[in-house]
């Protein structure tokens, strides 16, 4: 369904299905609907389907304002229908690889950078690309955020081109986040700092590192003794060797695909992959709309 019906039947006709272009037309026609539609008809479109009961895949945002997003929370709790959000970097095999790994983080810092687009120039940075590593970061820690401190300039733009934000929670995790469309280069990076590991990813190049304090646990521990008291650790130590260092096995495969596979999971009650819900969506929403305003706080001198 697209409200270019041209559009719409050249994709009908290259898959084997039916074009329309009001989403009246479909209500009896369908299980399952995935809204990527611009965001401020987010919620107009996804109670249409909610009021029918229909499972709905939002793409995020959820929706443009956080009033909105709980309009679409609420109404996924009064009709008992299951709503998902397009959060695809949940799936990215490179995030899927990380997570058996973090237990408790304590430092979450996430780099994600490029060229100006000339696309989505309507939207700040933070609803555009931060939104993503706001939302791993939320899912990561698993702690309400307690403080947000935020940077952010529009350069090319009349929104935030660029911006870096503080996130304090309450279990006193931090996580530092960076977001740019004004770099030379395309770069997505994670560090996770736990208390027993650090994990170091790529998402571009889909690879990763983790080092966890496993290999010789008694000897690093007679090591920080001798140092304690004074007494140097041994000349020829090695601490690569204090360390268990390896590389993640990262699987190929497209986190759009899996995304979609999990939100069908969901709906027929099959295990797998577990869906980004509503909730999930409205808090990624609300801590962005935070960052924003404090930018708009400290705005910088013109």
């Amino acid at each position: 369904m697209d409200i270019d019906l041209a559009r719409a039947r050249q994709l009908a006709q290259a898959n084997g299905c039916q074009a329309y272009d009001d989403p009246s037309q479909i209500l009896d026609k369908v299980d399952a609907v995935t809204i990527a539609t611009p965001t401020p008809t987010h919620l107009q479109l996804a109670g249409l389907f909610i009021a029918r009961r229909i499972p709905v895949l939002v793409e995020k945002p959820l929706a443009s304002t956080v009033p909105q997003a709980r309009r679409i929370v609420e109404l996924a709790k009064r009709y008992q229908t299951l709503v998902a959000v397009g959060h695809s970097e949940r799936y990215n095999p490179v995030v899927l690889a990380m997570r058996p790994y973090i237990n408790r983080p304590r430092y979450i810092e996430a780099i994600r950078v490029s060229p100006f687009p000339f696309r989505s120039t309507e939207t700040s940075v933070v609803l555009d690309m931060m939104i993503h590593d706001i939302d791993i970061a939320l899912s990561l820690v698993c702690s309400p955020v307690r403080q947000v401190h935020a940077i952010g300039v529009g350069i090319v733009t009349d929104n935030q081109d660029l911006c870096s934000a503080r996130l304090l929670f309450d279990n006193g995790s931090v996580a530092s986040l960076t977001a740019s469309r004004l770099a030379l280069k395309k770069e997505r990076r994670i560090r996770v700092f736990t208390e027993r590991a650090y994990l170091s990813v790529d998402c571009l190049n889909k690879a990763g590192t983790v080092i966890r304090l496993e290999a010789n646990a008694l000897q690093l521990e007679r090591i920080r003794r001798q140092l304690a008291s004074g007494q140097p650790a041994p000349a020829d130590l090695d601490w690569t060797s204090l360390v268990r260092m390896e590389h993640l096995d990262i699987q190929d495969a497209e986190p759009v695909l899996l995304e979609q596979q999990a939100f069908l999971d969901a709906i027929i009650g099959r295990p797998g992959l577990p869906i980004v819900r509503a909730e999930e969506g409205l808090a990624a929403l609300s801590c962005a709309a935070r960052i924003i305003n404090q930018i708009r706080k400290h705005r910088w001198p013109q």
